[in-house]
């Protein structure tokens, strides 16, 4: 029970990587809110966990993520943890890709971790809080027909080791950096390629563990990284990739 009684919002956290952080947490003794766009998804998942609360909209915009801390603090009355996992990809070059999907690829990726942050910080000041951002090996490596998604990866990178500086000790900012792992984004990833599900495959076989990651190897590094295990680290990105980096 790694988090008992600790109050988290996790974003993104309807399908995938969000999805499976979410049930760990839970797991460990979290109290949840719950954040996505599908409402039918997010209701299902609220049900399925005790001490949870789905509440539906678009991180793009400020006013959801204040409501998001609103709802924590109304109804668990504090916030540790925030945990940002949602994105959107934004395919296509940079001459075809139109500047709208350019706008909205960052402002779902990079400037609703700036959001959340801003209306969460304030209440987690009040206690020992994290911040863990779920960023991509993208953030370091290239990607065709990813500008968007690759721009905003890097970016939130450094707006994670701004944010730790500025808030220690008493609040601990990190980022996760996932390699290829089995969910619908990376499906929908594929379609970059002429051959999607080949492209899959070769993600796979191109770690060195011969495999794709699964949503439940991401979650268990999450708690990891909110929970008082990782106490003495701050400002880090930490690459969960297979060792496709090292490839």
């Amino acid at each position: 029970m790694k988090l008992k009684d600790k109050v988290c919002i996790v974003t993104g956290a309807t399908s995938g990587m969000g999805k499976a952080i979410a049930q760990t947490f839970h797991k460990h003794g979290a109290k949840l809110i719950l954040s996505g766009r599908n409402e039918k998804r997010g209701n299902a998942l609220a049900n399925e966990l005790v001490n949870s609360i789905f509440i539906s909209g678009d991180v793009s915009k400020p006013g959801y993520n204040q409501q998001l801390v609103n709802s924590a603090i109304k109804h668990f009355n504090k916030l540790d943890v925030i945990s940002m996992n949602a994105g959107i990809l934004g395919l296509g070059n940079v001459i075809d890709l139109s500047i709208d999907d350019w706008q909205q690829t960052l402002n779902t990726n990079l400037s609703a971790i700036f959001y959340l942050s801003k209306y969460a910080i304030p209440q987690m000041q009040k206690q020992n809080g994290t911040i863990l951002i779920n960023a991509s090996i993208a953030a370091f490596k290239s990607f065709p027909n990813h500008p968007a998604y690759c721009a905003s990866k890097a970016a939130s990178i450094a707006l994670m080791k701004q944010m730790a500086v500025e808030y220690a000790p008493k609040i601990r900012v990190n980022a996760i950096c996932p390699g290829p792992v089995d969910t619908p984004l990376l499906w929908n990833s594929a379609k970059a390629f002429k051959n999607p599900k080949k492209a899959v495959e070769n993600a796979g076989k191109a770690t060195l563990m011969n495999r794709l990651g699964t949503p439940e190897d991401v979650a268990k590094l999450a708690l990891f990284m909110v929970s008082n295990d990782s106490s003495w680290i701050t400002g880090t990105a930490m690459t969960i990739d297979g060792g496709i980096l090292n490839a």
